[in-house]
């Protein structure tokens, strides 16, 4: 059992169904752990571990397929445990699951649901959620792809980009401006109308696929329930609760490797963990990451009670993000020089968690939701 763990007595709070989730998780995310330092360095999306997760259970966890019945602390664990190994397969389990499956579970046709969900809980089909556009990041309502009606059907032109898993996407879900409003539709990739290119140069999540996305007239389908931003946001909210759990997990792997390098390297005559200064960066990260799980807890009851509202999440998103690159800066600090070697995992850690600290709503945006929120007063 992780030391963190162990102190902050998390095996007591679940269930032996919940326990039974994350073991799952953890055992792929063994699986996984044995080639992401290599897949990191050389930019490898492996496609086998797609099926690992679906034969776990863990696509589409609460939408369909084998975890259709897991609730939301479950979902949570995979989650946790998926990033303790690499934000590039729990980005991976977000994408798949919340956005993209979730998007075609809440808003879409019985029909949609039936063409797509079974392939995608399987692994079989991959989806992508193409919201963002090159010049609006944060700002959603700013979209310039647009749809226009064409006969039966619609064609949408425009580009997207920091799109995950659209290179190797089976169909998308795609925002886009029309006559009457944004809406969501879904465009099959094999449209010849429909480009997916692979970003390259990054330093973060370098395990897992993000692409620029060009549409040129691709043929879309609408989603029925798919009407304004909210539809759109609501898909966010979803995903964002996975990252709430995901960072901790990333949280966890560099506060662990700094506990047990505190044991295990002395100078001046004894292990670094019996310096106060040491210990007192331990601790605080300590108290953080307990301070941040408690949260997830919270935000789970509130999932299964049908009540995660935009205010909670953003600060779930917002506190358990930014205390995460605090734990790993700090467990970098007490592995000293050999912290920024990849015998450890906090660089990699750290890299991947400076994206999701952009991705789904910037720290910035996130206080600014939390400040409306309690003033009534829009900052934005």
């Amino acid at each position: 059992m992780s030391v963190t763990e162990a102190a902050f007595g998390l095996e007591s709070l679940l269930t032996d169904e919940q326990r039974s989730w994350r073991d799952r998780a953890r055992i792929a995310g063994a699986v996984i752990a044995e080639t992401i330092d290599s897949d990191a360095e050389s930019a490898v999306f492996r496609r086998e571990y797609v099926r690992l997760l679906a034969g776990a259970g863990l696509i589409g966890m609460g939408i369909a397929g084998p975890g259709a019945g897991a609730d939301a602390v479950s979902y949570g664990l995979a989650c946790y445990e998926l990033e303790a190994v690499d934000t590039s397969w729990r980005t991976f389990l977000s994408v798949q699951g919340p956005l993209a499956m979730g998007a075609i579970a809440k808003l879409g046709s019985p029909q949609q649901r039936e063409r797509w969900l079974p392939g995608m809980a399987a692994g079989e089909l991959l989806g992508c959620f193409c919201l963002t556009e090159p010049q609006g990041g944060s700002d959603s309502a700013a979209l310039e792809t647009t749809a226009v009606r064409d006969g039966g059907s619609w064609r949408i032109s425009g580009v997207k980009r920091w799109i995950g898993l659209a290179s190797v996407a089976d169909v998308a879900v795609v925002w886009a401006k029309t006559a009457e409003g944004i809406r969501g539709f879904l465009v099959e990739t094999t449209d010849p109308g429909f480009a997916a290119t692979d970003i390259t140069g990054k330093f973060a999540l370098r395990a897992s696929l993000q692409c620029d996305v060009v549409l040129d007239g691709a043929r879309a389908e609408e989603l029925p329930g798919a009407t304004g931003l909210s539809a759109a946001f609501t898909c966010l909210t979803e995903a964002r609760y996975g990252i709430a759990w995901g960072a901790l997990g990333a949280a966890r792997a560099c506060l662990d490797a700094a506990i047990e390098r505190s044991t295990a390297r002395e100078v001046f005559g004894g292990p670094i963990g019996a310096k106060q200064l040491v210990q007192a960066r331990l601790a605080d990260a300590f108290v953080e990451f307990e301070k941040g799980m408690l949260l997830a807890l919270h935000l789970a009851s509130l999932k299964d009670a049908h009540a995660l509202a935009p205010l909670p999440m953003s600060v779930g998103k917002l506190n358990n993000v930014r205390e995460a690159i605090r734990i790993a800066s700090a467990a970098r600090e007490v592995l000293a020089g050999d912290g920024v070697t990849d015998e450890f995992p906090v660089m990699r850690h750290l890299a991947n968690l400076e994206a999701v600290r952009t991705y789904e709503g910037t720290d910035d945006i996130h206080t600014l939701v939390i400040g409306r929120a309690l003033t009534g007063l829009s900052a934005f």
